[in-house]
């Protein structure tokens, strides 16, 4: 059967910061669902709430796994909610994960400071889009610049999606993830904190550290993004043969 291949985005952003991955996935005729959470993208209009997030994933994975294995992967938010999902007590159907530049626990000061901050930009007139455009401009490619942004940005859901991350037993889920994992940060990310916790605790990980690139390691570098699906992708596919 093929492997399926289920994309969950960060906060903020949306299912089109996957275009570079969708693109080359369909160019490689895997098929690719990514998703929009609730209060994000074209579902900006609705409440986020960590219930209805798990149930976007488990409802795209359920989907897939109709059709073939399923490789899921993550990316910041969407990584961290995919270790919780799959690290679930009752597994779901997942027979792999990338969990990219998210190998922090979100809770206590750490998780303090970066909703401080964000409250922080929420504050200036143009809720700090001015800031974080310049940003992005300096450190993204023009081939996934518009990406990034293209399905708005989810001011609005930030701070109760930062607060609902606290109640995340990632540490359990990672004890209990049995399927090939995949941890994925760039060399200057700051959700690179608890990288070597996670790696101990997790049984079946492995980790990419992409050298000279932030926090934004999907959009920032794109192709190399694609050839770790690639090794996923041929590790699954050579498993099902």
């Amino acid at each position: 059967m093929v492997v399926q291949v289920v994309l969950v985005h960060g906060i903020r952003t949306s299912a089109t910061m996957w275009r570079a991955q969708v693109d080359y996935l369909t160019e490689r005729g895997t098929p690719v669902t990514a998703v929009d959470l609730p209060g994000h993208g074209s579902r900006i209009a609705e409440d986020f709430t960590l219930e209805s997030a798990m149930a976007t994933i488990d409802g795209a994975v359920r989907s897939a796994a109709e059709r073939g294995p399923v490789l899921l992967s993550g990316h910041s938010m969407g990584g961290l909610l995919c270790v919780e999902y799959v690290g679930a007590e009752d597994p779901p159907p997942v027979s792999g994960l990338i969990a990219a530049s998210c190998t922090a626990i979100p809770r206590g000061v750490g998780l303090g400071a970066y909703r401080m901050l964000a409250r922080g930009f929420d504050s200036l007139p143009d809720r700090g889009m001015w800031l974080t455009d310049r940003m992005l401009d300096r450190i993204l490619p023009d081939e996934t610049r518009a990406d990034f942004g293209a399905g708005g940005y989810a001011l609005d859901a930030q701070d109760t999606a930062l607060r609902s991350l606290s109640v995340l037993d990632l540490l359990a889920a990672l004890h209990r993830i049995d399927v090939p994992l995949w941890f994925v940060n760039g060399q200057y990310d700051q959700l690179r904190v608890n990288e070597k916790l996670f790696m101990r605790i997790a049984q079946h990980a492995e980790l990419v550290v992409v050298p000279r690139t932030t926090h934004h390691v999907t959009v920032m570098r794109p192709r190399v993004f694609d050839a770790l699906l690639e090794v996923a992708l041929t590790t699954l596919e050579s498993s099902d043969r």
